[in-house]
């Protein structure tokens, strides 16, 4: 199983790179992608690391999941984005995992994908998920599509994804490794 996850100046390091740690951690592969033309990519509180590639080099077809960490701007420039645009919808119209926290189920929503599907998101933008179910669950998963409240929220979040891509045992031996409970 491989997961991508689109990586967009001012995003929320920790939504982000929590994913990727717990999902390398869990023996599953998933490849940072630059939204922009560089690898660099600085976060929202003003740190700067290196994704694995850029948008334009990555075969969608070869990946199972796609991930949206939120932040501000970078839940923005996500939107803005039409290649990311563009593969939400095909990963959602093919059955494909689709996962999203904290701002980010936002893009989902704007593209349609939430209609008839429970979800949550940071507080404040549960306006911006057009056509969801709004709860204020911690995590949600509904079908082929994970949302999350925020960064308090992101092993859980991670968890979720790993649930989905393995199974549940998987998730207990990363629980016990992690100490978390």
């Amino acid at each position: 199983m491989k997961t991508g996850i689109f990586m967009a100046d001012g995003c929320e390091e920790i939504e982000g790179l929590t994913v990727v740690d717990i999902l390398r951690r869990a023996g599953l592969e998933i490849e940072m992608i630059s939204i922009s033309s560089s690898k660099s990519v600085t976060g929202s509180h003003g740190i700067t690391f290196l994704t694995d590639t850029v948008f334009e080099d990555v075969n969608f077809d070869a990946l199972d999941a796609v991930v949206l960490p939120g932040g501000m701007p970078g839940t923005l420039h996500l939107g803005a984005h039409e290649g990311v645009t563009s593969v939400i919808r095909q990963f959602a119209a093919s059955g494909k995992l689709t996962a999203a926290i904290c701002a980010a189920p936002s893009v989902l929503g704007a593209a349609g994908i939430l209609d008839g599907k429970h979800a949550v998101c940071h507080p404040g933008f549960e306006e911006r998920l057009t056509g969801a179910i709004v709860s204020e669950d911690t995590v949600m998963t509904d079908g082929t599509v994970i949302t999350s409240r925020g960064m308090g929220t992101a092993i859980d979040f991670a968890l979720a994804i790993v649930s989905y891509l393995k199974d549940d045992a998987a998730v207990s031996d990363l629980k016990q490794k992690l100490v978390y409970t």
